[in-house]
C-alpha cells in the first residue's frame, strides 16, 4: 500500500497559489450537507457564506436547505453570519431562519477585490496594499493611453 505524503495547508496553498486560510475554508466545506455542497459547486451559493453555514448542525443545515427552496434565495454573507450566531446562541429555529432568509438583500456593490496573496508576486516584498493600488491605477492609465494612441494611428 502506497501512502500519499502529508502536506500542510501552507504547502497546498503555495502549490495552488492561494492562502493557507483559503485551503482551510475549502476543507471546512466538507462539513456541509451534500445538497449545500452541490449549491456551492453549481455557483448557487457563494463560497464565503457557505463556509459560515458549514458550522451549523446537520439538522440546521437541512432546515436551511428547505428555507432556500421555499424562498428561492441563498444566504448572503451577513445572513449566514447571523444564522451561525443564532445557532451558537440556541435561537435558530424555522421561524428565525425564515425571518433572516426572507430579508431584502442589499444590492451588490460594483467592486472588484483582488486577493493580496495573488498580487504579491508582482510587487516587492514590503509594498503596502495602498502602494499596490496606486501602481495598478498608474499601469491602467498607461495602458489606456497606449490603446488610445494605437487607435488614433489607424
Amino acid at each position: 500500500m502506497q501512502v500519499a505524503p502529508k502536506l500542510s495547508t501552507e504547502e497546498i496553498g503555495e502549490a495552488e497559489g492561494i492562502s493557507k486560510d483559503t485551503v482551510k475554508r475549502y476543507i471546512r466545506l466538507t462539513e456541509l450537507e451534500p445538497e449545500l455542497q452541490q449549491m456551492v459547486d453549481a455557483g448557487k451559493m457563494a463560497f464565503t457564506p457557505a463556509v459560515e453555514i458549514s458550522y451549523l448542525k446537520p439538522e440546521e443545515q437541512r432546515m436551511l436547505i428547505d428555507t432556500i427552496e421555499s424562498e428561492q434565495a441563498s444566504p448572503s454573507l451577513s445572513q449566514a453570519k447571523r444564522i451561525k450566531q443564532m445557532s451558537r446562541e440556541g435561537r435558530l429555529n424555522d421561524d428565525t431562519m425564515l425571518a433572516v432568509m426572507s430579508e431584502q438583500k442589499k444590492p451588490e456593490k460594483n467592486e472588484i477585490v483582488l486577493p493580496y496573496d495573488a498580487l504579491m508576486k508582482y510587487f516587492p516584498q514590503n509594498t503596502t496594499p495602498h502602494q499596490m493600488e496606486r501602481m495598478i491605477y498608474k499601469l491602467l492609465e498607461s495602458w489606456q493611453r497606449k490603446k488610445q494612441r494605437q487607435h488614433g494611428e489607424r
